[in-house]
């Protein structure tokens, strides 16, 4: 008898780590030395141990042996609390912070409790996948609004406008985004809290980059704006304090927690099924919390992260037939190619082709849920020369590349 995966399954992509990622496996088992700059893992390109951090944690192993509550480490989820304090949320406390194993745990836990079968939810185009599939698994929909790329990737309001219909439950807001690097003005996120409030919608806000940001923008977190609506806000310390492996992550509750108490009570059912979150990495998070300057000293000029988008803006400017909108923040830009001038009508050949001939990793648009097949992610994690060799490369590429 076959044994075939489920149909819910029909619509998960996983692009990042999907069939370029596993090409790429068996061409560097072959001995081809391949730059995979397909995942944010800056840890594979140099990036050390905050000193803080292995402090902490070696200092509190024994603490970290047993079970911890479901929701958290007491002083972890403290420490948590008066960050989100600090980035103006408001009614509060420890007890409304879950401490996940990545932001994928988190969101895959939220949106099961929070989704029927049927149930629409609005997220960003482009958006990171796990929003979608998370959506999917869950028997919901994911309904996708516009970013415009002519106004710095911010939301396209008007269309977001248009998206909503009887059957939107909730708004998902990617900020600082991924895969565009665009970090969102006050005056959006006021008019996206705005929408949210006229329609009833549930906020769900992953700002997991809020840290990493360049050229003095600020980073506002949506729950701020909106204490008079139920708002989750995702956040960790994966990316600005280079511990992805640690999967370290929280999602907090905030707004009016008296119309979700059904929902709370249901969340508190999962993370109970799954005893606890790993307790190690919770021993890193007062320390991180408190540990901001190594993150900011990669962000400034003469920063590692800085300088390598610096070197990559530099060097997609000279490329006939790309063009690029700046990131603000993290370590993405989202290219867009001239479809015509190459002839590409798929964005996962190009992928592909860029593979095999150049041994560079990239992930195509489509699998952030662009739909039409002219962008791609590039991560800047490299130094800055071999950051600025390898958009030479793609350069060279498209010099003669045509579909």
């Amino acid at each position: 008898m076959m044994i075939n995966r489920a149909h819910k399954m029909d619509h998960v992509h996983s692009d990042i780590r999907g069939p370029l990622y596993v090409e790429s496996q068996r061409m560097i088992k072959e001995g081809i030395d391949v730059l995979r700059l397909n995942t944010g893992n800056p840890a594979t390109f140099g990036f050390g141990l905050p000193d803080s951090i292995r402090e902490a944690m070696l200092g509190g192993l024994d603490n970290a042996v047993a079970y911890c509550d479901p929701k958290g480490m007491p002083e972890a989820r403290q420490a948590i609390y008066e960050y989100h304090l600090s980035k103006g949320l408001s009614g509060i406390s420890p007890d409304d912070i879950y401490i996940g194993n990545g932001v994928s745990e988190l969101v895959t836990m939220a949106l099961n409790v929070f989704l029927n079968s049927g149930d629409e939810l609005l997220m960003p185009a482009p958006s990171y996948s796990l929003w979608s599939n998370s959506a999917y698994l869950a028997g919901g929909k994911p309904v996708f609004y516009r970013c415009d790329e002519e106004n710095h990737w911010y939301p396209d309001l008007d269309d977001l406008r248009s998206k909503i219909n009887s059957r939107t439950r909730g708004m998902v807001i990617i900020n600082p985004n991924n895969p565009t690097g665009a970090v969102y003005p006050r005056e959006i996120l006021e008019e996206m809290v705005k929408i949210a409030r006229e329609n009833d919608l549930v906020i769900f806000s992953d700002e997991i980059y809020d840290r990493l940001l360049m050229d003095g923008v600020e980073h506002i977190s949506p729950a701020s704006l909106a204490p008079d609506l139920f708002t989750v806000t995702f956040n960790g310390l994966s990316k600005s304090h280079v511990i992805c492996g640690f999967r370290c992550a929280w999602m907090i509750f905030s707004g009016r927690k008296d119309w979700a108490q059904d929902y709370m009570e249901g969340i508190f059912q999962l993370a109970a099924m799954r005893l606890c979150s790993t307790t190690l990495p919770q021993l890193a998070i007062p320390a991180a919390l408190k540990d901001m300057e190594s993150t900011k000293a990669m962000m400034r000029p003469g920063g590692r992260l800085y300088e390598q988008s610096a070197a990559t803006m530099r060097e997609l400017s000279k490329i006939e037939g790309i063009s690029c909108v700046k990131n603000n923040a993290a370590f993405y830009v989202f290219p867009k190619l001239d479809i015509k001038k190459f002839n590409i009508s798929s964005d996962k050949k190009f992928a592909f082709d860029l593979l095999h001939q150049k041994h560079i990793l990239i992930v195509p648009g489509s699998g952030f849920d662009w739909t039409t097949p002219d962008h791609f992610r590039i991560v800047m994690l490299p130094d800055a020369e071999r950051m600025a060799q390898a958009i030479r490369d793609i350069g060279d590429f498209l010099k003669d590349y045509r579909q």
